[in-house]
């Protein structure tokens, strides 16, 4: 592939050891690629540390930072026809990963946009191994690529709400876009989940979505129960402002899903033979996890009901509004 026809784009601040074992996964992928980064203000050795494996940086001040103008700004300056985008701690998982994501381009005329997934770091929880791996494999169940598109109807009646899944599921934290398809829809500037709006844009605007499971970065946290309450909150906010959603509070229903959840997961546990002390550690762990996301997502999708300083409070992010997004039609 000739040079250049292919940009990787990072937003970074701070990215210390983790953007340089991305940086270095990079430097080994089978297609020739320009790096792109856009800095908001590093105060460590970001900006060198890119520089120095290639990178052409763009600096901004952190004021001029959102999730969508600044990657609007990466495809701007993109040099590629196709771009992909990571985000600074997301590491490509093995040498082929950009081969693989920039061939989900291919996969039918109409796709605009792909995405892939996310493998979790060797030392991950097994509440977050388990989490990242079902999700995951919940996309593409047989393994292979898959293509989402709307009819010309649903592009026009079906109601936002009914892409909340697998049809609108979308992350820039793994992704690769069409510049032809940007240059007709371009990411919004939303608080949060400017992927997610840019999927349904997409989606509307007549363009498919792939999915690539072979094209896998490692990418995963592990947080504190209060951390993961309050990422929680963050995430179903942005559920609730991009969709509409809000999560059923009833304890039935809770129940039966948490006893699910810790079922499933004591069923792999011991299919991979861990001794019991271990199992009964490791399901203890995944109980509490899912109990502080079942409380953040409870939360979070009421996040218009509360008060700013509350909001706040319960951010990770420490972000107290609430901004619906506005999709122009009746089909929220």
């Amino acid at each position: 592939m000739p040079e250049a026809q292919t940009t990787v784009a990072i937003p970074t601040r701070n990215g210390g050891e983790l953007l340089l074992r991305t940086l270095a996964a990079l430097e080994r992928q089978t297609v020739e690629h320009e790096l792109l980064v856009c800095d908001s203000g590093s105060t460590d050795e970001t900006v060198r540390r890119a520089r120095e494996r290639g990178a052409r940086v763009l600096e901004i001040p952190p004021s001029r930072f959102g999730h969508g103008a600044t990657r609007n700004l990466l495809m701007d300056r993109a040099a590629g026809r196709s771009v992909a985008f990571l985000t600074q701690d997301a590491e490509p998982a093995d040498e082929r990963w950009l081969e693989r994501l920039v061939a989900g381009l291919e996969l039918a005329p109409d796709v605009g946009i792909v995405c892939g997934p996310y493998r979790p770091r060797a030392d991950a929880p097994a509440a977050v191994r388990i989490e990242l791996e079902q999700w995951f494999a919940s996309l593409a169940p047989d393994g292979a690529p898959t293509v989402e598109r709307l009819s010309a109807e649903e592009r026009s009646t079906l109601r936002v709400g009914a892409l909340i899944g697998r049809r609108g599921f979308f992350t820039d934290a793994n992704a690769c876009l069409a510049r032809s398809a940007w240059e007709r829809v371009q990411f919004r500037e939303v608080a949060y989940a400017e992927d997610r709006v840019l999927a349904i844009d997409m989606l509307r605007a007549g363009y498919a979505k792939a999915y690539v499971p072979a094209a896998a970065v490692v990418h995963s946290h592990d947080y504190t129960p209060t951390q993961e309450l309050r990422r929680c909150f963050d995430e179903w906010r942005g559920l609730r402002e991009v969709y509409g959603w809000r999560e059923p509070a009833h304890p039935g229903r809770l129940l039966r899903r948490l006893r699910g959840q810790v079922g499933q997961a004591r069923r792999e546990l011991l299919a991979e033979g861990l001794a019991p002390a271990r199992r009964r550690t490791a399901l203890a762990a995944i109980a509490g996890r899912q109990l502080a996301r079942l409380l953040g997502a409870l939360l979070g999708s009421r996040a218009d009901l509360l008060p700013a300083r509350v909001r706040a409070a319960l951010s990770l992010e420490r972000r107290e509004g609430f901004q619906a997004v506005e999709w122009g039609d009746a089909n929220r």
